[in-house]
Order: C-alpha cells, then sequence, then structure tokens
C-alpha cells in the first residue's frame, strides 16, 4: 500500500498512437513530507503521515509548528494519514512525488465530491415523479411519510436535503502516465471533487498487484517537431518552372479560286448585256 496528496487540476485527453483517445483526469503532485510515523508499539497501528500544500508560518500556531519541526519542514496546510503501508519504508522528514506510482498502476482515488445544494428527492434519491395532470395535485412531491402507528417519521426515511460535498472514492482507476517533469499525474476516467480541490490517491484495494500494459501516446513534443519537419520540407523545396510552350505560327493558306465558276459568271452577265440591247433596238 502507498499513496500521496494531490490536486485536481480538470479533465482532458490523450491519444495512443494507434488513434485511441483516452479521458484523463490531470492531478497535481506537489512534494508531499513524511511529518509522522506511527507504529503498532506506540499507536497501536501502523500509519504514516503526510504533509501537502506549504503555508507561511504566520498562517499556522505553535503546535503545528511544533509537530512540523519535527520532520524539519515548513507547515503543512493539509495532513493526512495512510494506513496498510510498510513503516519501514519511509523515514521522517522524506519527501514523495509523483514518482511513486508508474504507468499502469491501478489506484483509488478519494475526495469530497462537488456540493449540489438543497435538493428534492426526484434529484437526490432518483425518485419518480407524480402524474402531471391539473386534477392531481401531486407531482414531485416526498410521498407517504409511512404508517401512523410510530407517530413520527422513520430514521432512514428519503428526504429532501442537501446533496453532495460528502467525501467520496472511486476504485479501480488506472495511472495512463507519470509527468515528472510538471509533477503530474494523469488518471484514466473522473475523479470526486471540484477543480483545486484535494484528493488521496492510494493502491487500489480490490488489485493491489494489478499492472495494467499501456499503450504508447502521442505527446505534445513529438507532433511540433513533426509540424515543423514538414514546414522546413515545405519551404526548402524549390518552385517548379513552368516552362512555356512555343506558339507554333499558322500560315493562311490562299484562297483558292474556282475558275468554272468565274467563267460562267462572266457568260452570264454577257446574256443579259445582249437582252438588254436587243430590247432597244425593238422600240
Amino acid at each position: 500500500m502507498k499513496g500521496i496528496l494531490g490536486t485536481k487540476i480538470g479533465m482532458t485527453q490523450v491519444f495512443t498512437k494507434n488513434g485511441k483517445l483516452i479521458p484523463v483526469t490531470v492531478v497535481e503532485v506537489e512534494p508531499n513530507v513524511v511529518t509522522q510515523i506511527k507504529t503498532m508499539e506506540k499507536d497501536g497501528y501502523e500509519a504514516i503521515q503526510l504533509g501537502y500544500k506549504t503555508v507561511s508560518p504566520k498562517h499556522s500556531n505553535k503546535p503545528q509548528m511544533g509537530h512540523v519541526k519535527k520532520a524539519n519542514c515548513e507547515p503543512k496546510r493539509f495532513l493526512r494519514e495512510i494506513r496498510g503501508v510498510n513503516v519501514s519504508d519511509y523515514t521522517l522528514g522524506q519527501t514523495l512525488d509523483a514518482s511513486v506510482f508508474t504507468e499502469g498502476e491501478m489506484v483509488d482515488v478519494s475526495g469530497v465530491s462537488k456540493g449540489k445544494g438543497f435538493q428534492g428527492v426526484i434529484k437526490r434519491h432518483n425518485q419518480s415523479r407524480g402524474p402531471m395532470g391539473h386534477g392531481s395535485q401531486y407531482h414531485r412531491g416526498v410521498g407517504s411519510m409511512g404508517t401512523l402507528r410510530p407517530m413520527h417519521v422513520l430514521k432512514g426515511k428519503k428526504l429532501p436535503g442537501h446533496m453532495g460535498h460528502v467525501m467520496t472514492t472511486v476504485q479501480n482507476l488506472v495511472i495512463v502516465q507519470v509527468d515528472l517533469e510538471n509533477n503530474c499525474l494523469l488518471i484514466k476516467g473522473n475523479v470526486p471533487g471540484p477543480k483545486n480541490s484535494l484528493v488521496l490517491i492510494r493502491t487500489a484495494v480490490k488489485n493491489k498487484d494489478t499492472v495494467k500494459e499501456m499503450e504508447e501516446l502521442i505527446t505534445y513534443q513529438e507532433t511540433l517537431n513533426q509540424e515543423t519537419v514538414e514546414t522546413v520540407e515545405v519551404t526548402t523545396e524549390a518552385p517548379e518552372e513552368t516552362a512555356e510552350a512555343p506558339v507554333e505560327e499558322t500560315e493562311t493558306a490562299p484562297e483558292e479560286t474556282n475558275e468554272d465558276t468565274t467563267e460562267s459568271t462572266k457568260e452570264e452577265n454577257k446574256t443579259t448585256d445582249e437582252s438588254s440591247q436587243e430590247e432597244k433596238t425593238e422600240e
């Protein structure tokens, strides 16, 4: 069993080299400090206490300052215990980062869920509404309060009230990627709590020794390098010279004169002249 405290940043998605999309939650993991080690002889159980989020001394009191002074570290905002760990693997004042987990490990993530405010029984307990006709006069009511015999409402009755804002644990989530450069963990699926909320990541209770094989992811740096290489190749290519085809000069052939047609026209003109002269002599 091992664990670490972190901050939920939000959700995003990553792609594998096979083209598969994986929705992930980004959890920022600042260095955790082991502020206390509890043993069976002294405390009755074995556990380690982790401190997370450094605060200024003016925002802490003397007992808090004295507690973290033993671990030789600054005051911490959050202190959480993790039981079931091998105490001999930790020392007081040791710092833990994202390298505690590896890719493919199964984890359980705990956090305070989002608050929904005061809600009715339909949204809070998934009950059904009544008929929506005008004469029913019962639409989104609570329903029967129980029998008349006890003269009070029995405990456990599902009624309207505050919804959400409770400690919730989502089990059997897979760590997709461990980003040591940015101190982040990419966890597949959703994690309880709003953005910038505290979450506790522990080894999965039901799958302690399970490590799944993770496909290789496409990183932003790889895509950026590929785009730059493509742009360089495009700019270095010489523009193709377009050779203009020579324009062929077409010689205009002389028009062919038909001798037969010219002769026939001449003869017609002669006959018309002769006929006109004969008409004049007769007159």
